[in-house]
């Protein structure tokens, strides 16, 4: 008979406790399964499945289906999540039995992929925005802009061909209510001295700004005095090293060096510029006979600074000095002739700074000072270039002088909180001090103006497919001495991975011209209400967008029979925009094409008409192709406008002014062409351009001007048909040939 030692019994009766153990502990497990989806019922493959402070957990498969067992017992958290979405917490009480719990994970919000709303307007520079279209080099190589930045957005929808006097002319809207920033402060005159049926260039260069954002409505909160339009610039920052530059063409010349510290964060540049274009006109006939030259001095510099939290102060100013003398023959006689003379010093000053103050706190200071003077001289000349007399008074008027001067100081101050996910609270204020004086032969008026504000603006974030602005200005104006109230609101949809659709609503106020306020001070605030509705689809660098678009006019300023807020207007219409860099290597396009309805009375306007500034249809062709084997660009721009109304107003046999004739200019064509050339001259990078504008040399007409008693008239054409600009830009120090070549591919 067999009997087990006692180390046997010792083992048989350890195992026995072992399987007893094991079998108790399988009874206590609690099985815990469920499914996690996204908010629109699809499985979250690969989410994260954990109990809250243990080690179980488990991994969702392709259905979204996960399961595990625990033996834990009492309250526990079981926790959902994966990457791009919230996680999710949801409370439990173990050990009752096995356990389904579903969980359905909202989308975080990203910055990158979240819809923004676009409405109104072109940006570049801002990479996370959908509508970059416009870029310094875009402003260099547009076919007939001539590097510069306002005929460079004529090529886009919204805005008129208008080659008789300067500024933005935007969806209706007359140029002075288009309104320029820099880095967050207005620009009182971003243009060179006016000179009557003559546009005149912007006075900033393209490559003072990496960041353009041109609105052509429905601009935001932080902006405000501009019934129709803004163009906001962003200055650049730091450059990436030192450099020295010199510009020899046939109209200008240049030099100028930028510098940089070893530490990268700390640089100054100094720039010359002189213009004068006595051999071009010897070469190229013009239409005025210019007794002084067009002849410009222009001189700037700048400071920059990056502070050690990553903000950045940044100082720029530029003085600028002019003198323009041109004749043109009277169209009131025969033998006589009228003569312009304008001597135009400007001085612009411009001190940003920009801070992160933490905890999601950021601050934007702007500080901006300007002063620009303007000394005119017209005279009624004689057959020997003397000035004359007649005894007719409509004549012997042409004899005057004016001195003006326009001072303008502005702060402002901008607060950013980010609040819950990449919503964002924007708020601040700012104040304006203009003192204007306006002399005519020997007497004047001086007007000062103080002007306050207040702002707030939310970006809020709802999901990454709904997003919605919501903000509001508050202002004041110690002329008008009242305030207004400007709410603006919008919200866009994400209606694809590429695509969104975006709506707009704004009120926006702007204060009469001071050349009005002369006459009376009792005057109000002008005003318009923008209604906008866009969709854009931006994949694989191409661009599509169309938007349609209605403003209300109220209180517009009338000067006829009296100066008064009794005019008003609209305009609407709708707008298409396609870009694409994608299709053919090397090859950059975009069209643009604008439907605009328009009507309005102000002014002296007898009744509601459509404004001589106003073209129905308006398009633009923009190609550039850049053939890397030669280092070579080539740029067309073709601009299109229907002809646009020209009036000439006459007082009937009670005084009242009637439209006595009538008409529509001939359409507006015009072909521009510019070449650039990379390569190194010794040791300098260089790029030779050459540009024409109106290449098929075909006639122009912007309007016409009447004689006194508005029986003839004469047509308004550009000084000549065709310009022609050759030009050589060295730099010493930056290589930018890869770049320029890399930029256009």
């Amino acid at each position: 008979m067999f009997v087990p030692s006692n180390d046997t019994v010792m083992r048989l009766f350890g195992v026995l406790i072992i399987f007893f153990m094991l079998a108790t502990v399988a009874g206590a497990q609690t099985r815990i399964s469920g499914k996690v989806l996204d908010t629109k019922g699809k499985p979250l493959v690969g989410a994260s499945i954990t109990l809250v402070n243990t080690y179980d957990g488990a991994i969702a498969d392709s259905a979204g289906n996960f399961s595990f067992k625990t033996t834990e017992k009492g309250s526990f958290q079981l926790e959902a999540s994966i990457v791009g979405y919230a996680k999710q917490l949801q409370n439990m009480a173990l050990g009752n039995g096995n356990l389904t719990v579903n969980f359905s994970l909202k989308e975080s919000l990203d910055e990158l992929k979240a819809v923004t709303v676009t409405a109104g307007s072109f940006e570049a520079g801002d990479k996370k925005r959908a509508a970059t279209v416009l870029s310094s080099l875009d402003v260099y190589t547009t076919g007939g802009a001539n590097a510069d930045i306002t005929a460079a957005a004529k090529t886009l929808p919204g805005a008129q061909q208008i080659g008789e006097q300067e500024g933005l002319f935007v969806r209706g809207g007359a140029g002075f209510e288009t309104r320029q920033f820099i880095d967050g402060t207005t620009v009182d005159r971003p243009f060179n001295a006016s000179i009557p049926d003559i546009a005149s260039r912007g006075r900033f260069a393209p490559n003072l700004f990496k960041g353009t954002v041109f609105s052509t409505g429905g601009y935001s909160a932080l902006y405000g005095q501009a019934l129709s339009s803004a163009l906001i610039l962003e200055s650049i920052d730091l450059p990436t090293r030192s450099e020295a530059t010199v510009s020899v063409s046939t109209v200008f010349l240049g030099g100028g060096t930028q510098q940089l510290n070893k530490k990268k964060n700390l640089s100054y540049g100094v720039n010359y510029g002189y213009t004068n274009l006595a051999v071009y006109f010897g070469i190229v006939p013009q239409r005025p006979d210019y007794f002084h030259m067009p002849e410009f001095h222009t001189a700037d510099a700048n400071l920059r600074f990056k502070t050690k939290r990553g903000g950045m102060l940044k100082y720029y100013t530029q003085y600028s000095a002019s003198r323009i003398g041109l004749r043109r023959p009277n169209i009131d006689s025969t033998g006589l002739k009228n003569a312009f003379d304008i001597i135009n010093y400007n001085w612009y000053n411009n001190l940003s700074y920009r801070e992160n103050l933490g905890n999601g706190w950021k601050l934007n200071v702007g500080l901006s000072y300007s002063t620009n003077t303007d000394n005119i001289f017209q005279q009624l000349q004689n057959s020997n270039n003397n000035v004359t007399t007649t005894g007719k008074p409509w004549l012997d008027n042409t004899n005057f002088q004016i001195e003006s001067r326009s001072d303008l100081a502005q702060a402002k101050v901008v607060f950013d909180k980010r609040l819950s996910g990449i919503s964002v609270l924007r708020f601040g204020s700012e104040y304006w001090y203009n003192n204007t004086y306006s002399g005519f032969n020997g007497r004047g008026i001086r007007l000062q103006d103080h002007f306050t504000a207040g702002f707030a603006e939310a970006d809020i974030y709802i999901t990454n497919d709904i997003a919605a602005k919501v903000g509001t200005r508050v202002e004041h104006n110690s002329i008008i001495n009242q305030w207004n109230i400007a709410p603006r609101a919008s919200i866009a949809y994400k209606t694809g991975k590429h695509a969104q659709v975006s709506a707009i609503y704004g009120m926006y106020y702007q204060r009469p011209e001071f050349n009005q306020m002369l006459f009376t001070q009792a005057l109000n605030y002008t005003r318009a209400d923008h209604y906008l509705v866009n969709y854009i689809l931006n994949k694989n660098d191409r661009l599509f967008r169309v938007e349609a678009f209605h403003k209300q006019y109220f209180d517009l300023v009338k000067t006829a029979p009296a100066t008064t807020n009794n005019g008003s207007g609209y305009a609407k219409g709708i707008e298409f925009f396609l870009r694409d860099k994608k299709t053919i290597r090397g090859l950059d396009y975009w069209i643009s094409y604008s439907y605009l309805d328009t009507e309005r009375d102000f002014l002296n306007y007898p009744s509601t008409l459509r404004p001589t500034f106003a073209a129905r249809h308006t398009a633009s062709l923009v190609v550039k192709k850049f053939f890397t084997s030669i280092n070579t660009g080539f740029n067309f721009t073709y601009s299109f406008a229907s002809g646009r109304p020209y009036y000439n107003f006459q007082p009937d046999a009670t005084g009242k002014l009637v439209v006595a004739d009538r008409g529509v200019t001939p359409n507006f064509n015009n072909l521009g062409f510019s070449a650039n050339w990379l390569t190194k001259i010794d040791k300098a990078f260089a790029v030779v351009v050459a540009s024409v504008t109106n290449v098929l040399n075909q006639k122009q007409v912007f309007g016409y001007n009447y004689t006194f008693d508005g029986k003839n008239k004469v047509a308004i054409e550009p000084p000549a048909q065709q310009f022609f600009f050759l030009g050589v830009f060295l730099s010493w120090g930056v290589d930018r040939r890869q770049d320029a070549i890399n930029n256009n591919l």
